[in-house]
């Protein structure tokens, strides 16, 4: 992270000192940092419009443009790429120099112009939704492990809090599921959050990132499908209470297409597992090899909760 990001984000973090104007999201010597500024503009068609700006600094930065996300209950998706948009162009014009507070102010003095102009290129009336179904996303993630469970887990639902996030955390044996819903700005920004913030730590102990997350779905919510209201950390026993939870949520489909591949997975290997125990008892006839041996052994056996993975 250059001096350059550091002072600005102090000065940002000075002007912007209310509970929850500015909050530092992430911060890498080697990725940069993401922070979010809050505002609120002011005479938008007769309200006032609660504007969530994420900001990105690159490492180069700011030789490097910041990657900048917009969020707002008031706005439209469409509205906020918009803006998005042209908060890009504008940041195109202070390259190689300090400008997350020039085009914080910009924003502030043109949104209502940006909001009629996307009106007349869209051919479309501007209505000011809130929490429609319209542009809600859905995210199914796996993640391999958690060695700092306890504060991974806070970290998780701290991230879904601050942005307006609702889902499921979901452990059962060593699957680890995560399905969020919520605005598709928010979703990605919960993705970048994933991605490089230090959320474990590794065999020795020491921070890092998660680096063996897979993304299993991401998609727009459809009509059949149930919104959660809050976000909940969940275990369970049994593969059936798993499923009965995407069941119950009208994601049936996607428990078929990816869940329950895992727990199959699972349940084939506990049958593989009582004949290799059986053969070891007995020892296994000359000239022949085990069903499952080597790091196939261990990578079973750590799946079903049994050892440490070390594949």
């Amino acid at each position: 992270m250059s001096e350059l990001a550091r002072e600005e984000l102090s000065a940002l973090a000075a002007i912007y000192c209310e509970p929850g104007a500015c909050e530092v999201l992430a911060a890498s010597e080697t990725h940069g940092i993401s922070f979010r500024i809050q505002i609120s503009v002011q005479e938008v068609l007769d309200t006032d419009v609660l504007l969530k700006l994420l900001f990105h600094l690159p490492v180069n930065y700011p030789s490097t443009l910041p990657d900048i996300s917009v969020n707002s209950d008031q706005l439209t998706r469409a509205q906020c790429m918009d803006v998005k948009e042209k908060l890009l162009e504008q940041a195109k014009q202070h390259l190689s120099e300090p400008m997350v507070h020039d085009l914080i102010l910009w924003v502030q003095q043109h949104l209502k112009d940006v909001i009629k102009q996307s009106a007349t290129v869209c051919n479309e009336k501007i209505t000011l939704s809130k929490g429609t179904e319209d542009g809600i996303w859905m995210l199914l993630l796996h993640l391999d492990h958690m060695r700092a469970k306890a504060k991974y887990v806070k970290t998780v639902d701290k991230w879904a809090s601050n942005l307006r996030l609702t889902g499921r955390l979901m452990f059962m044996g060593k699957i680890i599921l995560i399905l969020l819903q919520g605005d598709r700005s928010s979703i990605k920004e919960y993705l970048i959050l994933q991605k490089t913030s230090k959320v474990d730590v590794d065999s020795s102990g020491k921070k890092c990132k998660e680096k063996m997350m897979r993304v299993l779905c991401e998609t727009e919510v459809q009509s059949q499908h149930k919104r959660f209201q809050t976000f909940e950390v969940k275990e369970y026993s049994a593969p059936e209470e798993l499923q009965k939870e995407f069941e119950t949520a009208g994601l049936t489909t996607l428990f078929s297409e990816f869940p329950e591949g895992m727990l199959e997975c699972a349940e084939t290997f506990e049958q593989e597992l009582f004949v290799l125990v059986q053969l070891l008892a007995e020892g296994a006839p000359d000239g022949q090899d085990f069903p499952l041996a080597g790091s196939r052994m261990r990578k079973w056996l750590w799946l079903l909760g049994l050892g440490e993975n070390t594949v």
